[in-house]
């Protein structure tokens, strides 16, 4: 049925992207003809958006992995810089879910661990979605913030890091053989608000693959055997995903970029002060307006990635309609 649904949704968007085409280059034609201005320009500004959303899904046509289909699990972890990185790593994990709430896909909290005193160390999420994950793995790396620390009295600029991993949803497709024994579970008391929320039983449960040193925790449940299911799902499709990676051409340089949460490894840079610019150091796709960027106006470098790694370059921005 998913399988279905996605095929009629692009059959039906050829259908009426063909039908938006016919029409506004008549109202353009029909607009020259009478000399109405705000009717050609309405038009042509329909045909932009029209371009964009070809191009779109011209790059969502390559997204045909064995995976790309399928669901995300999201984990952002905090980098050097103390207190000012686990604020970075909190703002990185709303800019997410805000590009995912755009989308029309659903996240869910599978775990969160606070700083000390603002942010998060960690936290992981579900983006539920078609195609969630085709787009997100563009994501994977190490994100460069650069700002006047509202957490220093002298006002000084600070660099801070935090590192973003994705790996997909296994669904019952993709079958991953995982031997209990090589498995090691831990249980421990959730982590979150105090007060009536505080949490007196051990239902968070972290899972360690001994193996490939693989660990994941859930703590979304209060309930310890709802969180050791999710925690499996998790594991298996984080062991997927190191699989695909170790066949892939570019697994050493995917590898490296995630051995040091720091300098030298990031893939963007958002930078706030002493100006305004965020930076895809993989494609050189860049834009002034980071205030859209961390609300989640994300598809431009995600776009330019997949085209890189499909095509050899980014693709080309969309030009006016003359």
């Amino acid at each position: 049925m998913q399988e279905r649904n996605a095929l009629e949704d692009q059959l039906n968007a050829i259908g009426r992207l063909e039908r938006e085409l016919e029409d506004n280059v008549g109202l353009i034609e029909l607009g020259d003809a009478e000399n109405d201005v705000s009717v050609v320009i309405e038009a042509e500004a329909a045909l932009k958006a029209i371009k964009a959303e070809v191009a779109r899904r011209e790059l969502e046509a390559l997204l045909s992995g064995e995976a790309d289909a399928n669901d995300a699990y999201l984990e952002v972890h905090a980098g050097s810089g103390g207190t000012e990185s686990q604020d970075w790593a909190s703002m990185l994990l709303r800019m997410y879910t805000r590009w995912a709430e755009q989308r029309g896909f659903k996240v869910e909290y599978l775990e969160e661990t606070p700083g000390e005193e603002a942010g998060l160390k960690s936290a992981t999420v579900q983006i539920k979605g078609h195609n969630a994950y085709g787009w997100l793995k563009t994501e994977n790396g190490v994100h460069r913030l650069v700002r006047i620390s509202p957490f220093d009295s002298n006002a000084r600029r600070h660099t801070s890091f935090a590192g973003v991993t994705v790996y997909p949803v296994v669904d019952d497709r993709i079958v991953i053989d995982i031997k209990e024994s090589d498995v090691r579970t831990d249980t421990m008391r959730a982590q979150g608000a105090g007060g009536q929320h505080v949490n007196k039983t051990d239902s968070a449960v972290r899972l360690t693959h001994i193996p490939t040193n693989t660990v994941v925790l859930c703590q979304s449940d209060r309930s310890q055997h709802r969180n050791r299911a999710q925690a499996w799902d998790m594991l298996r499709a984080k062991l997927y995903q190191k699989e695909v990676r170790r066949r892939e051409e570019q697994a050493a340089a995917d590898q490296a970029a995630k051995t040091d949460i720091g300098w030298g490894h990031q893939i963007r840079s958002y930078v706030l002060q002493p100006y305004q610019m965020v930076k895809d150091l993989r494609t050189g796709v860049q834009t002034s307006n980071t205030g859209a960027v961390l609300d989640g106006d994300l598809d431009q470098f995600m776009a330019a990635t997949l085209a890189q790694k499909a095509f050899g370059k980014a693709p080309a921005q969309v030009e006016d309609v003359e």
